[in-house]
């Protein structure tokens, strides 16, 4: 009877290595979860030796086409959505990532996979083989996989990593789909304006040489700023250029990304935005740490290093002490003054009837309804602003370049 090598993990999360005697893959998967044990790959084992030696059967052809470099946030949410419905459906970890690089477009990604199915081959669990890959992976992925193989709940875990990842996905289109039409009509605009600056106002600054006339104070504001546009333009873009250039070095250190985003926080009617934004991200990565059974202070962990804003990381972390203290967590979000009182009053219900994963899923839902109904408000109220503020503007210039004409046809007159 064949032997196969085997790496599982025990109830507890140790590690479990071994040899097994059977008759196939399948059957000795069979055997090792009747021991209780969550199996992460079996090999066929080699007569001399006894060393390991991957078979045939288990490479596989490259069926599609590996069309571009990058991992889009698609095809990494496709890939723990498959993998989570491959170990469901009770193929091993090592199988279904074969299985996997049989579907990817990316060539980036399909060498991460080849590199996770070497890393878990060489005896590491899933989570230190995709902690290899801080980039592709973030905190959030490998903290919940962790938990999930010491849980041996892994496939449920990645079921609800896909679904979050899924919904965040869905949210971030629509807000970018929100804010085209808008970004549209402002560069047209902008568009517009620069072309009557650059085009139109030199033409009229020609006619009005030939006479012999005072030109009102708002024709010659408009005359020196077209003058300035089109004599010092090209100076004005490289110092906005360099300007931000060196704001963003700025903001890529700790200290300039934490004064950015605490500024835009304060920012009026924005400010308000930014902080919903926040809480938001906030109660839904809660949501699926929670659900998926992760600790509270373990969750409050890895939120804290997995959000991208320094002032709520900030703020999670006094939480976290303060929860580790063994005080109520309804009770820190309300001491931090950061929260509003609605998402300290359901959080303190969830806490008294044991359903803070719950919670933490409905308050998420309402603030992604609420950053939705915003952008709508925004991009209606948007349109009409934009052509109230574009028409005045164009009325000034069209009033201002014909003053003169009728100055000069009131001269002719008499």
């Amino acid at each position: 009877m064949p032997k196969f090598f085997y790496i599982a993990r025990d109830k507890t999360g140790n590690k479990v290595t071994g040899v097994e005697e059977a008759a196939n893959q399948d059957d000795t998967i069979t055997r090792l979860q009747a021991k209780n044990l969550i199996v992460i790959s079996v090999i066929p084992e080699a007569g001399e030796g006894g060393r390991v030696s991957i078979t045939p059967d288990r490479v596989m052809k490259q069926r599609v086409t590996l069309k571009h470099n990058r991992i889009t946030g698609t095809e990494l949410t496709l890939f723990c959505r498959q993998l989570a419905t491959l170990l469901g459906a009770g193929v091993t970890i090592l199988k279904s990532l074969d299985i996997i690089t049989q579907q990817v477009a990316s060539k980036r990604l399909y060498q991460v996979i080849k590199d996770l199915e070497k890393s878990m081959e060489a005896g590491l669990s899933f989570h230190e083989a995709i902690g290899k890959h801080p980039k592709v992976f973030s905190e959030l992925w490998i903290n919940l996989v962790e938990s999930g193989e010491a849980s041996g709940n892994l496939a449920m875990v990645l079921s609800r990593l896909a679904g979050y990842l899924e919904r965040d996905a869905a949210f971030k289109k629509k807000i970018v789909s929100a804010l085209i039409y808008p970004a549209i009509l402002m560069c047209a605009g902008l568009s517009a304006l620069l072309f009557m600056t650059i085009r139109i106002i030199p033409t009229f600054a020609e006619i009005f040489k030939g006479f012999n006339i005072q030109l009102p104070f708002l024709t010659q504001v408009l005359l020196n700023i077209s003058f300035f546009i089109r004599h010092f333009g090209f100076v004005m873009i490289i110092v906005l250029a360099v300007g931000f250039w060196f704001l963003r070095k700025y903001i890529s250190t700790k200290t300039g990304k934490k004064n950015f985003q605490s500024l835009l926080l304060k920012l009026p009617i924005f400010g308000e935005f930014f902080r919903t934004l926040c809480v938001e991200r906030f109660t839904s990565e809660m949501s699926t740490l929670v659900e998926s059974g992760v600790p509270i202070l373990y969750s409050m962990e890895i939120a804290e290093r997995s959000v991208n804003n320094l002032v709520l990381a900030e703020v999670i972390h006094k939480i976290k002490e303060d929860v580790r203290e063994g005080k109520p967590l309804g009770q820190s979000l309300e001491k931090s003054n950061f929260f509003d009182p609605m998402v300290v009053q359901m959080i303190n219900i969830g806490e008294e009837i044991g359903e803070l994963s719950n919670m933490f899923k409905r308050l998420n839902t309402f603030y992604q309804e609420y950053l939705e109904n915003f952008f709508t408000r925004f991009t209606s109220m948007f349109e009409p602003i934009m052509l109230i503020f574009m028409g005045g503007i164009i009325g000034i210039m069209v009033i201002g370049l014909f003053l003169p004409i009728f100055e000069i046809s009131q001269i002719g007159g008499k």
